[in-house]
């Protein structure tokens, strides 16, 4: 496939409708929060854009490819890259979200990328002249970085660190954020004292709910499972906490309608608190489309392998389980977390955040596929930022007739 060729878009060839695909996906999740989900979806175009991996990836995978394969982060768009405590302590920033991890054709990561840019931009004030612009310097320095890690030591390419990051506005705040992100602030922000004056979880509906005791006690047995795949040391480490609390709560868009429980820890006494968050993992939206890729034996295991394939630095404490016929994986909730917003975007941020975007995916995809070959397919990325421009563009403005189509469904009352 010739690189000026990325432009295309035939969402006429859907097999099914967006509203057909969005139903699908729901098949499994909650009942109670479907609605929540497609309320969420139905705020705005970027809203709907985060929630809409299934109707994305049917779109993609009609149309012609390179044959490349990464692993692919799934679900590239600006708000799932973020700050987060590394091992070690320090705040990285990196893409940090990868419930849709698998392997695929590396330009499905870059086109999901290229029409979050655009959506993003238009929600910030940008004309559509500067949004494509962005896409483009996404592009090109996506493109430079691959050409240097074709040419370095493989283990300095898996070394290698996105420097500049605090001089980017954006994620100068998300740094900021992270930084006030403690597990201590964690901690005042969900739970409160009971009555007996231990902390419990605070009841904030419908985002944050206690959980009945049967359904606590299989949640921490999952725990057993989860132990045995740490290292020896985080193991060792996990064993001086004692599990408190447990809770349930909604997160994100995408996963609005999936089980996603939390357990409160306390270490050495009541300042000590740990986080682990516990969330349901289904089968990747481009499994269907991908038939060559092996399923994963476990989806949790999937997401987690995904991630450090593509992270210079994982969650110390990633990890995955299986309880109640369903597939979870386990990390730290809101450790030092902090993630972008879009009317920081505005003005030059968009532009020098896409170059970071560009980095980060870059990294990643050398990380976990052959940065020689996509250098050779690539070239000097001129032609193929020019195609992806065209494409971010005209993915946004179909995303917006999807999400204006699930707001007329939702009005006339249709089930969904």
């Amino acid at each position: 496939m010739g690189r000026q060729q990325h432009h295309e878009l035939n969402p006429k060839e859907r097999k099914s409708s967006a509203l057909e695909l969005l139903e699908r996906s729901m098949h499994g999740r909650v009942p109670a929060l479907v609605k929540l989900k497609y309320k969420l979806m139905a705020e705005s175009p970027f809203g709907y854009f985060r929630g809409a991996v299934p109707v994305m990836a049917a779109d993609l995978a009609v149309l012609p490819n390179a044959g490349i394969i990464v692993q692919l982060c799934g679900d590239a768009h600006v708000r799932n890259l973020g700050a987060y405590a590394a091992p070690d302590g320090r705040l990285v920033f990196d893409i940090n979200d990868f419930d849709e991890t698998i392997r695929g054709p590396f330009e499905w990561d870059l086109k999901r990328m290229a029409a979050s840019l655009v959506l993003a931009g238009r929600a910030s004030g940008h004309k559509e002249a500067l949004a494509r612009q962005a896409v483009a310097r996404f592009v090109l320095r996506y493109a430079k970085q691959i050409a240097a890690f074709a040419k370095v030591p493989l283990l300095e390419m898996a070394r290698s660190q996105v420097h500049r990051l605090g001089q980017v506005a954006p994620i100068h705040q998300a740094l900021l954020q992270a930084e006030r992100a403690t597990p201590q602030h964690t901690l005042e922000q969900l739970t409160e004292p009971g009555k007996g004056g231990e902390r419990r979880f605070r009841e904030i509906k419908p985002t944050l709910t206690r959980v009945p005791a049967r359904k606590a006690e299989e949640v921490l047995a999952s725990l057993d499972t989860y132990r045995q795949m740490l290292e020896p040391q985080r193991q060792h480490l996990l064993s001086f906490y004692r599990p408190v609390d447990v809770a349930f709560k909604v997160v994100g868009t995408g996963s609005v309608g999936l089980r996603d429980y939390c357990i409160y820890f306390e270490g050495n006494g009541p300042g000590d608190p740990l986080f682990l968050q516990i969330k349901e993992e289904p089968n990747s939206g481009y499994a269907p489309y991908l038939p060559d890729v092996q399923p994963p034996r476990h989806n949790g295991q999937r997401t987690a392998e995904g991630q450090k394939a593509m992270q210079a630095q994982s969650d110390p404490f990633l990890g995955w389980t299986h309880f109640g016929g369903r597939d979870y994986l386990v990390r730290q909730l809101n450790d030092h977390k902090g993630s972008i917003d879009l009317e920081n975007l505005a003005g030059d941020g968009l532009a020098a955040y896409g170059e970071v975007c560009g980095e980060l995916l870059a990294r990643g995809h050398a990380r976990s596929g052959d940065p020689v070959m996509l250098n050779g397919y690539i070239g000097a990325g001129d032609g193929f930022a020019e195609a992806l421009a065209k494409f971010g563009s005209a993915y946004a403005d179909q995303t917006e007739k999807d999400w204006n189509e699930l707001k007329r469904s939702m009005k006339a009352g249709r089930s969904l």
